[in-house]
């Protein structure tokens, strides 16, 4: 009896595994679907993961595994879903750091981000503030342009992400300034020499910055997204600031290993979008000023390919050299 159960197991592997995608994608999901996350838990991509796969899981009628595998700014992340079977079963939520800035920085990246991956669904950007201490004197990005101009060098910016080195570096590389770079471990370092009036100026998230931006403690000239932030509906963007060319954003994705079936990667298009505008997702997503987008496929992997060529861009224009 164990043979024949044996026997009857390989033989509907083998016929299941010829099947065509359609059929495939009809009975998909059999199983539960890992959602690997390059940052820790309690990260807002972490949140930003959480809150959807609850929604999707529903409407999967599977449930949705949250793996996080934080590291080498989700490069790390990024090689694991690489090496996965593109059946469906793997997907993988990432940001501009796994999918355009770390291949960027890197001479030999581990994988080819235009390549190696099935773009799903553009979920949303993250919000951005290019801030200064209240000592800088400049109450808007031109005023901190023409200090810049006037004394190349001086002023001094923190950073403790990619978003940060690349959207001031593209920033100064328009608006032809120069200005130090400081270096941190993460936001919340750089924050505090920040605050200390240590360093002068930021780009941050708004996670990190909005409680002392609402205290007054430093000053928010623009926002790094295509439209102002409700957080701060006064504070301009950075193609309103003046910076018409500025491209680098902080953003999250759905994708999934290359070669990924095509109804597969509709069907979790159709139920990630549905779930973006229930009002439970909006309301979380609200709450980390995290700005909703949405897109075909296609359309991912024309922002994907848009994204990397702007932070490889940036990368020259700073005259930062790979690793």
């Amino acid at each position: 009896m164990k043979r024949r159960s044996m026997l009857h197991a390989i033989t509907a592997s083998m016929a299941a595994g010829s099947l065509p995608a359609s059929v495939v994608a009809q009975n998909y999901p059999s199983k539960p679907v890992r959602l690997v996350v390059p940052f820790p838990a309690g990260s807002s991509t972490d949140m930003v993961a959480r809150t959807y796969a609850a929604q999707v899981s529903q409407a999967l009628g599977q449930a949705i595994v949250i793996e996080n595998k934080a590291g080498a700014d989700g490069l790390i992340a990024g090689q694991e879903v690489t090496r996965s079977a593109g059946d469906g079963y793997t997907l993988f939520l990432a940001t501009n750091s796994p999918m355009a800035a770390g291949p960027a920085m890197k001479k030999n990246p581990p994988y080819d981000p235009l390549k190696d991956f099935s773009p799903i669904a553009d979920l949303g950007r993250y919000t951005f503030f290019m801030v200064v201490h209240p000592s800088v004197q400049a109450n808007s990005l031109a005023e901190l342009v023409k200090l810049a101009k006037d004394a190349p060098g001086k002023l001094s910016y923190a950073t403790g992400n990619t978003t940060g080195i690349l959207g001031v570096a593209q920033f100064c590389s328009l608006a032809g300034i120069q200005m130090t770079h400081v270096p941190y471990k993460g936001e919340p370092q750089a924050m505090l020499d920040l605050l200390a009036g240590r360093v002068q100026a930021m780009m941050v998230s708004s996670g990190t910055s909005i409680a002392h931006l609402r205290d007054g403690k430093i000053r928010a000239l623009a926002v790094a997204t295509a439209t102002r932030s409700p957080l701060l509906p006064n504070v301009p963007t950075m193609v309103e600031a003046g910076i018409s060319k500025f491209t680098i954003t902080s953003w999250a994705a759905l994708y999934g290993p290359a070669n990924m079936p095509r109804p597969i990667v509709e069907r979790l298009n159709k139920e990630f979008m549905a779930a973006a505008q229930r009002p439970e997702v909006k309301a979380a997503m609200e709450k980390i000023a995290f700005v909703q987008t949405g897109s075909t496929p296609e359309g991912l992997a024309a922002h994907t390919k848009e994204q990397y060529d702007a932070y490889r861009s940036a990368l020259r224009a700073a005259g930062i050299e790979p690793e």
